[in-house]
């Protein structure tokens, strides 16, 4: 009897034991039936702006090469080598002794040709009074008009004498002819400048505001012409195309330029365009000469679609990939065409179409033609501040 009471409950126990296992069993059964759950994004159309990025060099806004001109010993150099000069300001002063001469000489000639024009203007008024009474022959008459005429044209040709002279001599001041920064100097006190050779002197750059020179590829600009006319991208309205610099560094220019022209010429060594833009640069950042990058607005893809970085693959051979789930909730693979970034999103410009539903999360756990559950992530606006990057 105590026997039968003692077996009962080990019975009960192991029965208990029993059904526990098959419920957990079954449970972990169901749980590993379930189809993996994966993150989605329903794609569509979106404006995303299309830029291009080209290699640049920056060029003065204006090149003034200073040259003597006239001949003469420089007596004195007045300005600061790589400091700011302004228009007007004296830079060299050229011996000014023989050309104050020549003017001294050009004024008394005009004052010799002036007194000859009051006796010969006397002399044909006398003459006209008598050849009237026939006191003097017609003949001495025209002479004496020809002699009044004659001393006229010497006036004005020692009026010009005189004004060259002036002119001459203030070429001995060399003085800036544009406002920017001058150079080294290329003469020194003491040194002989001749005019005949256009001695050069000195070069003064204005570099705010400055250019920076673009090249652009010929095929490039086919293709960004051929899409614009197709209406697949639209300029931004009538303003200037925006363009950003990037320093090799990677460092951003503080300021934003202004697309000036396009060349039409092709250069048959580089097969390429220049493209100008013009920045302003108040601190000097930008110095001639400097190697940069330029990010050059073009307009806007209305028809672009947006994938998260997450849920695009590149294989071995550079194709972009992506995993999509269809209306059965099955994984199929999609080679799509993605070659930039926009923000934190790839732009995919063909392979998919509105409203597919692309896997960003779970990736690593799926593979083609697997039943998932998908869970619908709201796409993400791209950062303004990381808008028009190329990939």
């Amino acid at each position: 009897m105590q026997l039968c009471k003692t077996f009962v409950p080990i019975v009960s126990a192991a029965l208990a034991s029993a059904l526990m296992l098959s419920g957990c069993s079954n449970s972990t059964r169901t749980a590993v039936n379930l189809p993996p759950e994966v993150s989605v994004v329903a794609v569509r159309h979106g404006s995303v702006p299309v830029t291009t990025e080209l290699p640049g060099r920056t060029t003065p806004y204006l090149v003034a090469q200073v040259r003597a001109r006239v001949d003469g010993i420089v007596l004195r150099r007045e300005f600061t080598e790589g400091a700011d000069v302004t228009a007007g300001q004296r830079l060299y002063q050229i011996d000014p002794a023989p050309y104050r001469a020549a003017l001294d000489s050009a004024r008394a000639q005009l004052t010799r040709a002036r007194a000859n024009v009051d006796s010969t203007t006397a002399q044909a008024q006398r003459d006209e009074v008598l050849v009237a009474g026939n006191a003097v022959s017609k003949q001495a008459y025209l002479n004496a008009v020809a002699a009044e005429g004659q001393a006229k044209a010497d006036v004005a040709a020692g009026l010009a004498a005189v004004q060259a002279a002036e002119i001459n001599l203030g070429y001995t001041d060399i003085v800036a002819p544009i406002s920017g920064r001058i150079g080294s100097s290329l003469v020194t006190q003491g040194a002989y400048v001749q005019a005949s050779a256009a001695t050069l002197m000195a070069t003064i750059q204005q570099i705010d505001p400055i250019y920076v020179d673009l090249n652009q590829t010929s095929i490039e600009g086919l293709q960004l012409r051929q899409q614009i006319a197709s209406g697949r991208l639209k300029l931004n309205g009538s303003d200037q195309a925006q363009v950003r610099l990037v320093f090799e560094d990677g460092t951003p220019y503080a300021q934003g330029g202004a697309l000036q022209f396009t060349d039409i010429t092709v250069d048959p060594g580089t097969d390429s365009v220049t493209v100008r833009a013009l920045f302003a640069n108040p601190q000097h950042v930008l110095l001639p000469g400097m190697f940069l990058r330029a990010r050059i607005d073009r307009g806007t893809n209305d028809n672009a679609m947006l994938v998260p970085q997450d849920g695009v693959t590149h294989s071995r051979n550079g194709l972009a990939t992506v995993l999509l789930v269809d209306a059965d909730n099955k994984v199929s693979l999609h080679t799509v065409a993605a070659t930039r970034t926009f923000g934190s999103n790839w732009v995919v410009d063909g392979g998919l179409n509105a409203g597919d539903r692309v896997i960003v999360g779970g990736t690593q756990r799926v593979q083609p033609g697997m039943l998932v559950r998908p869970v619908t992530t709201p796409l993400r606006a791209p950062q303004v501040a990381q808008a028009g990057r190329p990939g």
